[in-house]
């Protein structure tokens, strides 16, 4: 059988080690920092002084901007292992929040050509952060467990909505500066110290959308546990996740409060930058297995996809 490699773009938001341990590598993000240009992920510089000091820069004012992954760095990152006779899965941030996805589908191709024997296998991830990141532990159990690349790209399709991703933010300018609320709302929920609760979304192409809206940090982040107590499927047997941007504390008391709930291993990391220059310091995100997060409809629009798409095949 022939072996694969796990490929996953910076936001998955996987601990060094966990990296290393696991077997997955990771094709970083840059952003642009006062025209400087700056890794999302480096693996030589300890990620969590690194994020740290990103978000207390952000308190202060710092401005990042980002951009995707382009198909080059996919043909240069994943080559080598094709180059070796392995095939290779690669995992990337959710379609609806990046073009990193389109650009990984065009590597593909041009990785297939180059490489005629081998596959590459592109999976959108339907998440961001540690929902991605969880998403390539389990394709890394199912390496490790002898399944084919084929195999565990599937799973990747059937399970990616079982992925929860529940978040809440601090401060509403950074989500107002992004497009994802209007200036009007950013004003009146600081004033009204209203903190926006945001899920992945269920569509064709997910994104981060506003679902829910609470009044003051402590009910923002009880409306977390809430989803979850709602949502999760046999918490003891899972891994969870929560990451947060440098507000430790509270991720802390938010395991232990999960760790009441049956919960046994819970990872607590800082928030990637990528994604987190968009959200902002103060951010607190929660990731599990779960209910499916689409509704009926988008299940049907799914399936037809998938048929249309092995109709073409």
């Amino acid at each position: 059988m022939c072996q694969f490699e796990i490929f996953a773009d910076s936001s998955a938001n996987l601990p060094e080690q966990l990296e290393r341990e696991r077997r997955i590598h990771i094709i970083t993000y840059y952003m642009n920092v006062k025209g400087t240009e700056i890794a999302c992920h480096d693996p030589d510089v300890p990620f969590r002084e690194t994020a740290k000091k990103f978000y207390q820069n952000m308190r202060e004012g710092l401005e990042a901007k980002t951009s995707l992954i382009g198909e080059a760095r996919f043909v240069e990152a994943v080559s080598p292992t094709l180059a070796a006779g392995k095939d290779a899965v690669i995992l990337t941030i959710a379609s609806g929040i990046s073009g990193t996805w389109n650009q990984a589908i065009n590597a593909k191709k041009t990785l297939e050509a180059q490489f005629p024997d081998r596959k590459v296998f592109v999976c959108d991830s339907c998440n961001a952060s540690m929902g991605q990141g969880l998403l390539a532990l389990y394709a890394a159990d199912k390496r490790d467990a002898g399944e084919s690349a084929e195999a565990c790209a599937a799973w990747l399709t059937d399970n990616a909505y079982r992925l929860n991703s529940y978040v809440t933010v601090e401060d509403l300018k950074y989500l107002h500066r992004g497009g994802r609320i209007s200036a009007a709302t950013a004003i009146a929920g600081t004033l009204l110290n209203i903190k926006p609760l945001i899920k992945a979304s269920g569509e064709e192409h997910p994104k981060l959308i506003v679902y829910e809206k609470a009044r003051g940090r402590k009910k923002s982040i009880a409306a977390l546990v809430e989803a979850f107590d709602k949502n999760v499927e046999d918490p003891a047997s899972q891994v969870i996740a929560i990451t947060h941007a440098d507000c430790e504390e509270e991720a802390l008391a938010l395991a232990e409060t999960l760790k009441e709930r049956g919960v046994r291993d819970v990872i607590v990391e800082f928030y990637d930058l990528c994604t987190g220059s968009h959200i902002g310091p103060g951010t607190i995100a929660l990731f599990f297995l779960g209910k499916d997060r689409r509704t009926e409809e988008e299940k049907r629009s799914f399936l037809q996809r998938v048929k249309a798409l092995a109709g073409r095949g």
